[in-house]
């Protein structure tokens, strides 16, 4: 019989908390933070788990030579087990997405899921493969604005313009957090496809430029929130990368790649703060910690 801890570590459980953050920063740019908020990241975190499970079936056969000790290649995870695992996860995760934010809601996740099992299956070892992970995680953080603003932003709105938001306009209003987040992707996916052979240096140089760049954009010119939650992202996931610079080994890269992962709390919560949210920003940073102690237990790449 499958053992829990066997799952978690088939989903890489510990990986999950940087997902809600995505919702969070969306919604808080689109004006949408509300009761549905919390489900949708939940919904978000099911399509991630689905991800997870979904890459450890399609790379069963590679694991089997470099990382035996994966669920699936030590028999510890059947493959039927594993794929039946992402199937139900994905279809889980669209089912709360359409019953707390409607058509608009499933006119994101439903691409989501799209997007992600074509990463796993199609074009994780292709060119494509870092623009197709950063295309899901800026999903992600759109799925977070599609129910369009709340009723207490539209009453906001509708004082200062005489106009009530529209959920297009929150959207578009959320695109530039998406795009960062996105940009972060790009990077941490970029370095995890060396996590085996080990990369050389003009890899790290790209990440890193493109991590101080992602943390510029997280900044706000009125309020040192977001300031000092994307120098904290950018002073620990470029510390590691910088690392990399230095050697750039398997286990390094490893690192830097777990880094990327437990830091994205800090920069979802410069977006989310910066958006006008400061206290759920902290708390959304807040799981930063918290992952990085998780990730001892269970690997997170």
């Amino acid at each position: 019989m499958t053992r829990l801890a066997d799952l978690a570590e088939l989903v890489r459980a510990p990986a999950a908390l940087s997902v809600p953050g995505d919702v969070l920063a969306g919604a808080a740019a689109a004006g949408a933070l509300d009761r549905r908020t919390p489900a949708l990241a939940g919904a978000s975190v099911l399509l991630y788990w689905a991800g997870m499970a979904a890459n450890d079936w399609a790379d069963r056969r590679l694991d089997a030579v470099e990382r035996p000790e994966r669920p699936i290649p030590s028999g510890r995870v059947r493959p039927a087990a594993a794929f039946g695992v992402a199937a139900g996860l994905t279809a889980a995760g669209l089912a709360v997405a359409g019953a707390v934010g409607g058509r608009r809601a499933t006119a994101v996740a439903v691409p989501l899921a799209a997007v992600i099992w074509g990463y796993d299956l199609l074009a994780k070892n292709t060119a494509a493969g870092p623009a197709v992970m950063a295309t899901c995680r800026g999903l992600d953080v759109l799925l977070g604005a599609s129910p369009g603003p709340s009723a207490g932003a539209g009453r906001s709105a509708a004082r200062g313009t005489g106009r009530t938001p529209s959920a297009r306009r929150g959207l578009v209003r959320a695109v530039p957090a998406a795009l960062t987040v996105a940009a972060h992707t790009w990077t941490v996916t970029a370095l995890s496809r060396r996590e085996v052979s080990g990369a050389d240096r003009r890899l790290p140089r790209a990440t890193l430029a493109g991590t101080a760049l992602v943390a510029a954009t997280a900044l706000s010119r009125t309020d040192p929130v977001p300031a000092a939650l994307a120098a904290g992202y950018a002073t620990r996931y470029g510390s590691a990368q910088a690392r990399v610079l230095a050697d750039p080994s398997p286990a390094r890269v490893r690192a830097a790649v777990g880094a990327g992962i437990t830091g994205l709390p800090a920069l979802q919560g410069a977006l989310t703060a910066r958006a006008g949210a400061r206290l759920l920003g902290l708390a959304v940073a807040a799981a930063a910690p918290l992952g990085r102690r998780l990730a001892r237990l269970v690997s997170p790449t």
